[in-house]
């Protein structure tokens, strides 16, 4: 996969955080016609830790974790073929064409978040590794707790499917701005704000690493580098 090095996520602790910022990623299976089959999924990526060890490459590894049904089409795909991609993205803005040029349609721009991801998927038939998994996505989407640590001798842990995919490969892109200069950079955030009104643009332009100060001017705060 060749990326732009402006628009690469260099770092992977970003695309570590980025991932579990995000409720949905989608998986990419291959249905027994060949065709790929898409679904979207509430998942959370673990990194290694001394429990997480590959037999086949002796080292340890980081995982998506994802529960599921325990009969479904994407069950079967995966255990036919395993070879899986994986793919999360967020949406920060459409810029409009008249942002750039008065009447060139073609000019129109989306500035946004979003990482691929290829490797293998399994179905975990360990009940410590699917506590530790179900644990994990309770920990990232029920902030808030108010329940008990899943262990692996619930019946409710036994019962449930997990799919774990090991990432082969990883790729992060975006565009929040980081590829123009500053001064144009505040100048497209000023259009943004002017568009999309102040309460809209002030999440978008924090992305950006832009602040909107008490009068209303903007000034970057931060470069908006991952």
């Amino acid at each position: 996969m060749q990326l732009i090095r402006k628009l690469e996520i260099k770092s992977k602790k970003k695309v570590i955080e980025f991932l579990n910022s995000q409720a949905v990623g989608r998986m990419a299976t291959i249905d027994i016609k060949g065709y790929p089959q898409i679904i979207p999924m509430n998942f959370v990526y673990v990194e290694a830790d001394e429990s997480s060890i590959n037999l086949q490459y002796m080292k340890r590894v980081d995982a998506i974790y994802m529960h599921s049904h325990p009969i479904g089409e994407k069950l079967d795909n995966v255990q036919r073929n395993p070879r899986v991609g994986f793919e999360v993205d967020q949406h920060i803005c459409f810029l409009p064409s008249y942002y750039f040029h008065p009447s060139d349609a073609s000019q129109a721009d989306t500035l946004y978040i979003s990482v691929v991801v290829k490797g293998c998927a399994s179905i975990v038939g360990d009940n410590a590794e699917k506590a530790k998994a179900l644990n994990a996505l309770m920990k990232k989407y029920q902030k808030d707790e108010g329940y008990k640590i899943l262990n692996p001798y619930m019946q409710s842990v036994q019962e449930v499917t997990v799919i774990k995919i090991v990432p082969k490969e990883m790729h992060g892109k975006y565009k929040i701005g980081q590829h123009w200069a500053p001064a144009y950079r505040l100048k497209i955030a000023g259009k943004i704000l002017q568009r999309e009104g102040i309460e809209k643009a002030k999440a978008i332009l924090d992305t950006m690493g832009i602040e909107i100060s008490s009068d209303s001017s903007l000034k970057i705060k931060q470069e908006p580098v991952m």
